[in-house]
């Protein structure tokens, strides 16, 4: 039957309704369409954490169905089989069986099927015309000798398509977009980096250039006490994702969680399918009172709570660029209605001053080739004892290499942050003093108020400007009526013109 179906009562799939897609998830579909038509049968999609790259695969999918073609949406872990499934619903796609061990979907007769691949491994593929494989870079077994020589159009999805041999795998790349790009159309929310107290690597045991899990799990286990007590400082009342060394690492920072009053649970490959169906759902509600969820691995990848305000990473890397990117992506998807307007991460593991340069490149540019990926993993970053953490000259962004993730900016040197060892800093000045303390930052704020704003927005202006700039609302007795002119500093005017600056490009673009 060549994958076609001749089946009277086949469902159409005439009636799915998608949302319209944005400019750049066009703009890719179209890009793999040219690309199949110029012979490329296997092509590879890298789409960042929150450009949807499940909405372009089950689009995709949907294409194929409309001309009466079969499509198989694979996935790589059990945990995203009823998320995918659920999507497909949403989407009206709903005539769709799941391939996954005593599913209650399972129904093969369906020209749509979405498939676990450990479930594959055991069974016998499908019929289809269109294979659309969920975080590609995994590489299991049991799809890469298949996709060599199966006659379907297969497109591989990834966020990170970092792993070694993608390229003798697929023949084509299409960037669906950068990571800037998505944060300057409010995709994405910016990511405000706090310096922690860090786990001391130092002379720590390594295996293949990447430190052990033994050895990353012993000197974590040293300063839990510092993760829990500075998350209340900088990370409480936001939802929260946590990413230890090891299932053992993760159980002691969830114990002192919740000795500490905070409710938090592990999600680890322990933890059992009813609990992790209980887990989700619990911590996907905007009120749950599950505020804290710690993994080492299971929630790094494909894993959606658009409302997680705060990453903590504590698991220490020094080659896989692609683990760090997908953990704190975890917190970088836009939420406006719960009005996030950024993501927190929390570095315990020097992870970001560690892969500052490569990431920067990832942020702007994506990659450039199929194997470009694989080159940034196999590098090893080694912590240079006197290099000390840079923030953004013009907007206090910190860390900032070559240029900068918040404002963009660009240039050949930057003033130095100094690090205060066992205390938790966010550095936003950048070397530059925008004021003797935070009153008198008010102070400042309400003066530029009074100067550009109407009277009735005046005091709204300078509280929505303090939290710009400090990621706090004014305290209470900082009183916008009470509070005199002062003479404005001049790095706190460039600080002002660059947050007008991204809000009015945000408008923009919206």
């Amino acid at each position: 039957m060549n994958g076609r179906l001749f089946v009277d009562d086949a469902p159409t799939y005439a009636s799915a309704t998608f949302p319209p897609p944005r400019s750049f998830q066009y703009a890719a579909h179209e890009a793999l369409r040219a690309g199949r038509r110029a012979g490329h049968k296997n092509q590879l999609l890298m789409s960042p954490t929150g450009s949807g790259k499940t909405y372009l695969g089950l689009r995709i999918a949907h294409e194929a169905l409309l001309k009466g073609r079969r499509a198989l949406f694979l996935c790589d872990r059990v945990t995203l089989i009823n998320q995918t499934s659920d999507t497909a619903d949403r989407y009206g796609l709903s005539a769709h069986g799941v391939i996954q061990a005593d599913h209650w979907r399972f129904n093969p007769d369906l020209p749509f099927q979405i498939a676990s691949a450990q479930t594959l491994a055991r069974r016998q593929w499908p019929a289809a015309d269109v294979v659309i494989i969920d975080e590609c870079h995994t590489q299991l077994t049991v799809w890469v000798e298949y996709i060599r020589t199966c006659p379907a159009s297969v497109i591989g999805l990834s966020a990170t398509p970092f792993s070694p041999g993608l390229g003798r795998l697929f023949s084509n790349l299409v960037n669906a977009a950068t990571m800037h790009d998505l944060t300057e159309s409010g995709v994405l929310v910016p990511m405000r980096v706090f310096s922690c107290v860090k786990t001391n690597m130092d002379g720590a045991a390594t295996a293949g250039g990447e430190w052990t899990n033994a050895a990353a799990e012993e000197r974590g286990m040293e300063i839990v006490g510092d993760v829990v007590s500075e998350w209340f400082k900088f990370g409480e009342g936001r939802k929260t994702i946590v990413f230890a060394s090891t299932i053992r690492h993760c159980e002691e920072l969830c114990r002192q969680f919740v000795e500490a009053g905070v409710m938090a649970a592990t999600f680890t490959s322990l933890t059992m399918p009813d609990e992790r169906r209980m887990l989700l759902n619990e911590y996907r509600k905007h009120d749950s009172s599950l505020r804290v969820l710690i993994s080492v691995e299971a929630l790094a990848k494909g894993f959606d709570a658009a409302d997680v305000g705060c990453v903590v990473d504590c698991r220490p890397l020094r080659k896989s660029l692609s683990t760090a990117i997908q953990m704190w992506g975890r917190g970088l998807r836009s939420s406006p209605e719960t009005g996030k307007l950024d993501c927190r991460l929390l570095d315990h593991s020097g992870n970001i001053t560690r892969f500052l340069a490569d990431y920067e490149h990832i942020f702007y540019n994506g990659l450039d080739a199929l194997d470009a990926g694989e080159k940034l993993d196999k590098v090893i970053r080694k912590d240079d004892k006197e290099k000390k953490a840079i923030a953004c000259p013009s907007c206090g962004y910190m860390p900032f290499g070559l240029r900068c993730m918040a404002c963009g900016f660009a240039a050949q040197s930057a003033a130095l942050v100094e690090s205060l060892p066992g205390k938790m800093q966010e550095v936003v000045i950048g070397g530059k003093k925008l004021a003797d303390d935070k009153r008198h930052l008010y102070a400042q704020l309400c003066t530029y108020a009074r100067l550009y704003s109407a009277p009735d927005k005046q005091r709204g202006r300078a509280a929505h400007l303090f939290r710009k700039i400090t990621l706090d609302w004014p305290p209470h007795d900082y009183v916008f009526e009470k509070t005199e002119n002062v003479p404005i500093e001049r790095n706190t005017l460039n600080r002002i013109k660059a947050t007008n600056i991204a809000a009015a490009k945000g408008r923009a673009n919206a």
